[in-house]
């Protein structure tokens, strides 16, 4: 499941991202960020200073503005699947990342998600999956919005990657997502639902590691 949310793809929008890189002081120094931010973001998130000062540099290089409007995030998002429409998927992952719902994305924001996603702990991590798929954030899942969600990554990926999938390929993913999640078969999927549900299937939980040493 978090393999699809795809957040390892939006980490390459920072280029030095790996530990090595972080070595040269001088290039560090030069990275301008206020310090009291920059203090009060390796108290909310799991990065060290260098790393934040690394992240923020790669942001800047990207968004010298300093915040991601939806259409610059689409446009980054795009390149790397060049082979699909990827720009329905960024609209609901840009949306997962505007924690304030203002239409931008600002350096905080994008760490704060990223700490989760690459070093939060396993129910954080699917906290943040679940509100990801719940597009309209009112506490449940529902199967137009798996619907949305399974159709928007299917033509992220392109047919020209799966030529022999079947059309009804996306619906199978809802059917057998809420066969597997819908405990009360209500039609929605709660929270508990899905956080019971993922815990205790195998594949998942190795999956939630898999981001575990990208920085």
């Amino acid at each position: 499941i978090f393999a699809v949310i795809g957040s390892n793809h939006f980490v390459s929008l920072s280029p030095s991202l790996h530990a090595g890189s972080i070595a040269d002081e001088g290039e560090l120094s030069t990275v301008c960020y206020r310090p009291e931010g920059l203090d009060r973001l390796v108290q909310q998130t799991k990065f060290s200073k260098k790393e934040l000062q690394v992240l923020y540099r790669g942001f800047k290089n990207e968004c010298p503005s300093g915040v991601v409007n939806e259409e610059t995030f689409k446009n980054i998002y795009s390149q790397f699947f060049p082979q699909g429409d990827s720009s329905m998927y960024a609209h609901f992952l840009f949306e997962a990342f505007d924690t304030h719902n203002n239409g931008s994305v600002s350096f905080e924001d994008f760490v704060i998600s990223l700490s989760i996603i690459l070093r939060g702990s396993i129910t954080d991590k699917l906290n943040w999956a679940f509100n990801l798929y719940d597009l309209n954030k009112d506490g449940c899942i529902t199967r137009e919005e798996m619907t949305d969600i399974m159709h928007s990554i299917y033509d992220m990926m392109g047919k020209y990657t799966y030529p022999s999938m079947k059309d009804s390929a996306p619906m199978d993913h809802v059917d057998s997502f809420f066969q597997k999640m819908d405990k009360n078969n209500d039609g929605v999927v709660t929270i508990e639902e899905f956080l019971e549900t993922c815990q205790k299937d195998e594949n998942i939980m190795q999956s939630m590691h898999m981001f575990d040493n990208v920085i």
